[in-house]
């Protein structure tokens, strides 16, 4: 393994550990030459390629780059480290891999990161809702964020406030 640091091929392994139920290998490896350490995260390939069925039925592969990108958009400026958006992607694979052999819809892939990015971060979950769903105005997104407001059990009076002034 390289080191991201002077770029030697020669490291050693320091403690190896399984992590995401079993389906990713975490090594904390130590470079021999400059002695900084590292991690590194190994994960089994798939044989089978997977395809993901988009809204107009046309098929592209799989790219977990996207997910996490779609991700990171919607978590712009938020409290959400880039660790729990990787976290939040690898759940989001382990679903695909015990649901889906070969193909996965597109809609799959979005209402798990939207339902994900629900419990995580409410703000970026509106922003990538009104991405994903598509809201045509202000009026859907109005909708969408009073559907949080109402879900949550610690309603405060100041946002309740702020749409029943509205109607």
């Amino acid at each position: 393994m390289q080191c991201p640091f002077c770029k030697m091929d020669d490291s050693r392994v320091i403690d190896t550990r399984v992590t995401d139920g079993g389906s990713t290998v975490r090594r904390r490896r130590e470079c021999v030459k400059c002695s900084k350490r590292f991690t590194t995260y190994e994960k089994p390939e798939t044989s089978v390629r997977l395809m993901v069925v988009k809204k107009d039925g046309s098929r592209v592969p799989y790219e977990r780059g996207k997910i996490l990108t779609g991700l990171q958009k919607a978590c712009y400026k938020r409290p959400v480290s880039e660790g729990q958006l990787e976290a939040l992607v690898d759940r989001i694979e382990e679903k695909i891999l015990t649901t889906f052999d070969r193909e996965v819809p597109g809609k799959f892939l979005g209402e798990q990161a939207a339902g994900a990015l629900k419990d995580l971060d409410e703000i970026a979950y509106v922003r990538f809702a009104s991405v994903y769903r598509e809201f045509r105005d202000v009026g859907e997104f109005i909708e969408e964020a009073r559907g949080i407001i109402d879900s949550q059990s610690r309603e405060s009076p100041g946002q309740k406030k702020l749409f029943e002034e509205d109607e």
